[in-house]
């Protein structure tokens, strides 16, 4: 594998794709908890979601995985997938849609780079609801290397931080 070619730097995820037992279920939680806009819906098959009237930035699908149950530990596949805010305050808010809905948090950590929500969607999917500090604020060590950690973070503090 050749190291000498970097990736161009203005490269993003842009969408991730979930397969889910029940379609409605699912945008219940991704539209009625989260908030995002349901941009198009392909009957009970395909729906895509997004931010801000993007063309999706999730999709959600029952092809391959209607009725089904989530993979057993010990198995491959997506580990979580994460949701960037742009401020501290609208993770706040994130997170007062997530405890509202009665949705527990698995964890929630102070990473150093950034504040992250821990949770799963109906499928049992791992998602990540964070948000990044400003880059002058994360850890590097001596070496000028990053130096990420894991704290636990506080959500009433944080909550706090909800915009009005």
């Amino acid at each position: 594998m050749s190291h000498n070619s970097a990736v161009n730097a203005g490269t993003l995820i842009g969408h991730v794709h979930l397969k889910v037992a029940d379609l409605d279920r699912a945008l219940g939680f991704y539209c009625g908890v989260l908030g995002f806009e349901l941009m198009q819906r392909m009957g009970s098959g395909a729906a895509f979601i997004s931010a801000g009237g993007y063309h999706h930035h999730i999709g959600l699908n029952t092809w391959e995985s209607k009725g089904g149950s989530p993979p057993p530990p010990g198995t491959t596949g997506l580990y979580h997938t994460a949701i960037l805010y742009p401020t501290r305050p609208a993770l706040a808010d994130a997170l007062h849609r997530v405890l509202s809905a009665g949705i527990a948090l698995d964890g929630a950590s102070d990473h150093g780079v950034s504040e992250a929500l821990y949770l799963r969607d109906p499928d049992e999917n791992g998602v990540e609801l964070y948000w990044d500090k400003p880059r002058e604020q994360w850890p590097f060590g001596a070496d000028g290397k990053l130096a990420m950690f894991t704290k636990r973070l506080d959500v009433e503090d944080l909550l706090r931080q909800r915009e009005a």
